[in-house]
């Protein structure tokens, strides 16, 4: 779309396959549990899945390869994996270095996920430090206050609501960071600009006009273009 003129005050990130490469490990566990019945978990059902909550994600599973399962039976298996896998995370590029400028210029940053807070604990067991910047983080699939997940604006709307004041003057002050169909979907219904950095195999034809921009990494966002502080005025963080 490439249309949106800077007024930014307040940053709402996504975290799995944004600033966490935890995609790569959500497939590796699906993998393994379709496999046990027969089937291949692949791109098209990965991209439907991708930022719901998690009972929406496992619906969708369950029913796209009819697994012989209850919502609870996967649940209760893929945590298995969960739990092995994910404090194994790692940091995308450009992630930790855009977080910490973020926070050392005194902009307002937040995360808006579809995890849970039991699995989103365990993704960030080695970069506690840095998630502490963030003022505040709201899951998806917990919070009794989002009725809906991704892609629908719950998420983002409460998310926004939630920091401290000044709260954002309006839902187009908030730039939303997504890696996914879904998410940039939400943030679109919830009237706030999005910036989405997909994964090289994610198919983004219906959502790449409604994107303010589609970045290739983290590495290549440039502050100053949504009226943010720029990298230049502040220490280099690598």
């Amino acid at each position: 779309m490439d249309t949106y003129k800077p007024s930014t005050t307040h940053v709402i990130f996504d975290c799995d396959g944004l600033l966490l490469d935890t995609e790569s490990i959500y497939s590796k566990v699906y993998t393994e549990l379709c496999g046990k019945y027969g089937h291949t978990f692949n791109w098209d059902i990965k991209a439907k899945m991708m930022g719901t909550a998690e009972v929406d994600s496992t619906k969708l599973l369950i029913d796209y390869f009819n697994l012989p399962l209850s919502v609870e039976e996967v649940i209760s298996l893929t945590h298995q994996g969960y739990v092995k896998y994910f404090p194994e995370a790692k940091l995308l590029p450009g992630a930790e270095k855009l977080v910490r400028h973020l926070h050392s210029q005194g902009v307002p940053i937040a995360v808006a996920t579809g995890s849970s807070e039991k699995k989103y604990d365990l993704k960030i067991t080695h970069h506690k430090e840095l998630f502490s910047l963030f003022s505040h983080v709201v899951f998806a699939s917990d919070d009794p206050e989002v009725r809906q997940g991704k892609p629908c604006p719950d998420v983002f709307t409460v998310c926004a609501k939630r920091f401290s004041s000044p709260l954002p003057a309006s839902p187009s002050n908030v730039l939303v960071f997504e890696d996914a169909s879904n998410g940039v979907e939400a943030a679109v219904a919830a009237g706030m600009p999005c910036v989405l950095v997909p994964d090289v195999n994610l198919d983004i034809t219906k959502v790449k006009d409604k994107a303010a921009e589609v970045l290739k990494s983290l590495e290549d966002f440039v502050p100053e273009k949504y009226g943010l502080p720029a990298y230049a005025l502040a220490k280099d963080y690598t």
